[in-house]
């Protein structure tokens, strides 16, 4: 992969933030558990951003959604994730009660130098999500700039990610920076061969990312329940197995799209179960050969080993989507071992967000990785070649 190409936007070192106030757009949606934060990964990919606007003068005023709130909900409160940030920082986060009005404008008021303002979930207000103009004006008139380091929401045109742009001049953060790179170069002029490992339950979720990756690819592996409908259009019997019927002729058109141009593997061997519980019958068998009544739940064994061998001589891979239900121990072995395969190689590695990033942190596996993406949907509309609209709104470079 070339070194640092542009994302074609401004970024935060191509503007001036010595005294200013900096509306810093933030993806911290992180997990919460008895009231205090239990997964801070998010937070620390902010970090750069934020330590970069304080070390030049400026006041970070954090913003960021959590949850999926239906107006004030104390539960899902920013409150515990100020807490964290400021061990983070090893500075002083003030938090606001509200993300506008006055409660956000006396937090800003009262900031020393050096400290950082946090405000509310923005999702307790309705604006944010539907974009009103009204609350846009209200967040951008407490700061002078805008800077958007939230990837995974930059999919979403939402009053924080896409209005504030119309009030404020807006350029990108270092995760946002990071983020784009590393997809955009993927998708436009990936190092070859390049390798997609696509999975999860549904095909009707991926299609679009494997019919514009197609083309660029050189080898295309596929595992998880999609993987059933892509058997059953090569004549399969797959028992009880999670198939979309619908999309079985365009599974079928991707094969024939492929054939001759890009090696496409699927499973040989499955791990399949009587039911969908953790302490289900299993029975490990040829994809030819699952029991009667039985559903596929994981690849085996053989198909691990054979897709291993088969990324050694990929340049650069993508993936997305875990092989099997990898939540439930029975059906985690698959998953696991495509991560560590993907992690022993030499290459340019690249995960997309959401359970894929799940796996591979729980195997500690990313600090060997190029770049675990922090957004699931964000990086997906990536792989399929579609216009972030938290992207299109920065300043162009």
């Amino acid at each position: 992969m070339s070194a640092a190409p542009s994302i074609g936007k401004k970024t935060v070192r191509d503007v001036e933030v010595a005294g200013k106030r900096v509306l810093l757009r933030a993806d911290l949606n992180v997990p919460l558990a008895d009231g205090a934060v239990a997964d801070d990964t998010r937070i620390r990919e902010s970090l750069p951003t934020m330590r970069y606007l304080l070390d030049h003068g400026a006041l970070p005023v954090v913003c960021s959604h959590l949850g999926r709130p239906k107006g004030r909900d104390e539960s899902l409160s920013l409150a515990p994730v100020a807490g964290r940030l400021g061990n983070l920082l090893d500075r002083e986060v003030l938090f606001a009660g509200d993300c506008v009005g006055a409660p956000a404008e006396e937090a800003i008021r009262a900031a020393a130098p050096g400290q950082t303002v946090l405000l509310e979930n923005l999702r307790f207000h309705p604006g944010e999500e539907a974009n009103d103009p009204a609350f846009a004006r209200a967040l951008a008139s407490l700061a002078d700039l805008y800077v958007d380091d939230a990837f995974g929401a930059a999919h979403r045109a939402h009053a924080s990610t896409e209005g504030v742009t119309h009030y404020l001049p807006a350029v990108a953060g270092f995760l946002m920076e990071k983020e784009v790179r590393y997809l955009q170069t993927l998708v436009t002029d990936p190092p070859r061969p390049f390798a997609a490992v696509i999975g999860g339950a549904k095909v009707s979720t991926k299609i679009a990312a494997i019919e514009h990756l197609l083309p660029k690819l050189d080898l295309l592996l596929l595992g998880g329940g999609m993987a059933n409908t892509f058997l059953v259009a090569t004549g399969v019997d797959v028992r009880m197995s999670l198939v979309e019927r619908e999309q079985v002729d365009v599974a079928r058109r991707i094969l024939d799209r492929a054939r001759g141009r890009v090696d496409v593997l699927l499973p040989v061997d499955v791990v399949s179960a009587d039911r969908f519980a953790a302490d289900a019958s299993t029975e490990t068998t040829p994809v030819t050969a699952v029991p009667p009544g039985y559903m596929i739940l994981d690849i085996g064994p053989t198909t691990v080993a054979a897709y291993t061998r088969a990324l050694q001589r990929a340049q650069a891979v993508v993936w997305n989507g875990p092989m099997g239900v990898f939540e439930l121990e029975p059906f985690a072995a698959g998953s696991a071992g495509i991560a560590r395969a993907i992690a022993a190689l030499d290459a340019t590695t690249v995960v997309g967000g959401g359970e894929t990033a799940q796996v591979v942190a729980s195997l500690g596996l990313a600090p060997r990785l190029t770049h675990v993406s922090t957004g699931g949907g964000a990086s997906l509309e990536m792989l399929e070649g579609r216009q972030l609209p938290g992207v299109a709104a920065l300043m162009d470079a």
